[in-house]
């Protein structure tokens, strides 16, 4: 019998960096066989021999990913690689093929001790290894951590604990036979895939720690995700065929894309190294527009700022040397690539591989490889060909699921007229001192947009002050949305934008701070719900819920700036921030601040809780966005719609656009339903709550529910998305919206009037 066929062919990659090869690698082959006879891993440990360690030659995988490192450094960081693929694979023969969650847990629940962040011996406190796991993690956490940083340390901690503890989440999968859907995936791939944690260990290795003061900023976090993102697609294409055929596993992107999208392998397959291509562009665009202007903001020193760009650079070192590995490591699917002109073990020769002569040998064989492809250079130039302004028609909606029902409170009739009132007194109905088209509202408009109906279905119990907050953070939060694309976006003022936004935070005083006068009605409005909104609250709730107000204020500020480069955004960074763009975050606090301290930080942090929080939010977003497609895509020359995202992706029309939309939508929900009905119960036993814990964490469910059920009912409700009203507002208040095709600022108004009067004629 012949050998089995590969499932499909491995597609053309965009390798934008070369690979080059550290010269230590001999020292860290033979260093990591001895570390690991010596760890027990080896003969006896019934999970490998070394035999199966030469073969997977994890000394040649961190030569190729960190080819600047010292020899020492070389061996630890190889001894790393060694460890998680043995914890790895000893994971998958103890508790994954025997489905065994409950001793798998306990087998975690222990790894944790082996990593103390705080204590000056690394040592300390650590209980005696029981296994070669346990043996492993501890000899490396003391080799390695006296040369870094405690803020290193904490954040190495916690990305070893999510990569050793979502190995339960895949086990969960396994059990319930549940292919994730691909936005699900990709956020659970980056814990348990580990490339977050081999950013880490790329830090170490280039001895460059990223600064405390950078590591939570949106550049370095793209970075590392986008990095992430990238390693773990290129993983699921080589790792395809053993995973689905000899593991029985379900979380691959291959086998998520092609159960999500009812393709073929093939085009799976390919659809997942378009994805890998666009994730490495984004890190591309964000390494090149983004750092600069951060480590000026945040006025690093030039000694601490130099560690940036050699952080980034070995990131893009990891990436093309990953590849490299992958063609050549008996692990992985690799047949008809560089591999199989290649002797076991090394790199092929240039002459064989490619027909050069003149180069060839260790190091060298990525110099004839192309940097990039056809379609990754389409795709590129397709996210930057969009027109604004096209006519495109009433927006289409696909069939949503909803399965809860809305009520609305009895006090909304009431909290209409309450906010009107509100909104003339904090004078977000008229146009502003020196800011030009200014007035996006009035309260004809604010009528038709009908908040308070929203806030009706997310808090129908709550009394009317309650409702009156929930209805004006809306508003606010609605108002800013509309208010910065139009006096910022249309003049391309983002300095100014980022200067508004700066200010934002002195209006919501975390201790007894003063605040200043308020300059405009954004401004006034915010200071006004605080004050209302944190009377009583403590320090820490404060801090938290201005924190939310602050994503959300931000995320504005990336529109604009993609806005300004006329560029649709990458799939996966795009739905990251609309939920910070839609405040999903701020509206989902506002449920969270009765919820008092019985509750520990540790169970909102936890994956299920974030898993329950972040489909709920992309479910609310992505209903937006394809009941306000025309608005936004026609009327105000936008990018920032997945359903546009979609069209660009995969180079659609709008019609499958908005299909593959619903489908993604609909999935989210579902993911919602099962994350409450099947994950949250396994959380509460696993952080032993009370009773009354859960009681109120089953009330935060039912929050979330009425919640999704209310922005549906709203959408569907309001006056905001109709195409006659779209028209109709546009006419009415000439800084609102841009009639599509039409000029706007001074001297404008009566072209804006004959084209309105032309569409309704017409």
């Amino acid at each position: 019998m012949g050998p089995v066929e590969q499932p499909f062919d491995l597609p053309d990659f965009y390798l934008p960096y070369p690979a080059r090869l550290n010269p230590h690698l001999g020292t860290a082959r033979e260093h990591s066989t001895g570390w690991a006879r010596e760890m027990g891993m080896l003969e006896g440990s019934g999970v490998w021999d070394e035999a199966d360690l030469l073969a997977h030659d994890y000394a040649l995988l961190c030569a190729y990913t960190h080819p600047d490192a010292t020899g020492p450094d070389l061996s630890l960081v190889t001894d790393w690689y060694v460890w998680v693929f043995f914890f790895d694979d000893h994971f998958l023969e103890l508790y994954k093929r025997p489905q065994d969650r409950e001793a798998g847990r306990r087998h975690l629940d222990r790894l944790a001790l082996f990593m103390p962040t705080r204590a000056a011996d690394p040592a300390a406190g650590m209980p005696e290894p029981r296994n070669p796991v346990e043996a492993g993690l501890a000899d490396l956490w003391a080799r390695t951590v006296p040369a870094m940083s405690a803020d290193w340390r904490e954040r190495f901690a916690l990305s070893t604990e999510n990569l050793l503890r979502e190995s339960l989440w895949e086990l969960s999968n396994i059990n319930a036979g549940r292919v994730p859907n691909p936005v699900e995936y990709i956020e659970m791939r980056r814990k348990v895939g580990g490339a977050p944690w081999s950013a880490g260990l790329i830090e170490f290795a280039v001895r460059a720690e990223v600064p405390a003061a950078l590591a939570d900023t949106r550049p370095l976090c793209v970075l590392r995700d986008s990095f992430s993102d990238a390693v773990h697609l290129r993983n699921d294409l080589f790792s395809y065929e053993r995973e689905t055929r000899e593991e029985g596993e379900l979380s691959n992107g291959v086998l998520v894309l092609e159960t999500f999208l009812g393709c073929s392998t093939q085009e799976a397959a390919d659809a997942v190294n378009d994805l890998l291509t666009s994730r490495l562009q984004q890190f591309e665009s964000t390494a090149l527009t983004e750092l600069g202007p951060l480590l000026a903001e945040k006025g690093v020193p030039p000694d601490r700022s130099a560690a940036v760009p050699a952080y980034v650079k070995g990131l893009q070192d990891w990436q093309s040397g990953g590849h490299e590995w992958h063609m050549r490591s008996s692990r992985y699917m690799n047949g008809g690539g560089a591999a199989a002109s290649s002797p076991a073990g090394g790199p092929p020769s240039l002459l064989n591989a490619v027909g050069l002569a003149g180069l060839g040998g260790l190091g060298t064989s990525a110099a004839a490889l192309p940097t990039t492809t056809r379609r990754a250079e389409e795709a590129r130039a397709r996210s930057r060909r969009h027109v604004p302004h096209r006519r495109v028609g009433p927006s289409q909606i696909p069939e949503l699921e909803m399965p809860f029902t809305t009520r609305l409170s009895p006090h909304l009739e009431s909290a209409r007229e309450r906010l009107v009132g509100w909104a003339h007194r904090t004078g977000l109905l008229q146009p502003q001192p020196g800011a030009p088209h200014s007035h996006v509202w009035d309260e004809p408009l604010l009528r038709d947009i009908d908040l308070p109906l929203c806030a009706a279905g997310i808090h129908p119990d709550a009394d009317e002050d309650g409702l009156d907050l929930s209805s004006g953070w809306l508003a606010w939060g609605t108002y800013g949305d509309d208010y910065y694309p139009v006096v910022f976006g249309r003049t391309r003022d983002l300095a100014g934008a980022k200067a508004a936004t700066d200010r934002l935070p002195a209006f919501m005083p975390v201790e007894n701070d003063l605040m200043p006068p308020p300059a405009n009605a954004l401004e006034r409005g915010l200071a006004d719900l605080w004050l209302r909104t944190t009377a009583g609250m403590a320090a820490d709730g404060r801090r938290t819920f201005r924190r939310a107000v602050e994503v959300m204020t931000q995320s504005w500020l990336w529109e604009l700036d993609n806005q300004f480069h006329h560029r649709i955004p990458d799939p996966v960074d795009y739905i990251e921030m609309r939920r910070m763009t839609f405040g999903s975050d701020l509206t989902m606090s506002l449920s969270r601040l009765g919820h008092g301290p019985g509750i520990p930080p540790e169970v909102y942090r936890s994956r299920p809780m974030r898993s329950l929080e972040n489909s709920a939010a992309d479910y609310a977003a992505l209903v937006n966005d394809v009941f306000s497609y025309q608005k936004e895509i026609e009327f105000e020359g936008e990018v920032h719609n997945l359903v546009l995202v979609v069209q660009d992706f995969f180079d659609c029309d709008r019609q499958q656009a908005v299909a593959v939309t619903g489908d993604l939508i609909n999935s989210r929900m579902r993911q919602f339903q099962h994350v409450a009905s099947h994950e949250l119960p396994v959380l509460y036993d696993d952080f032993a709550l009370s009773e009354d814990a859960r009681k109120v964490l089953d009330g935060y469910v039912a929050d979330l529910e009425h919640w999704l059920s209310g922005i549906l009912t709203w959408h569907e409700g309001c006056r905001r998305y109709r195409e006659e009203d779209l028209f109709r507002h546009a006419a009415h208040l000439p800084g609102a919206t841009a009639l599509p095709g039409v000029p706007t600022g001074l001297g404008t108004s009566a072209v804006r009037l004959a084209r309105t009067a032309a569409a309704a004629r017409g």
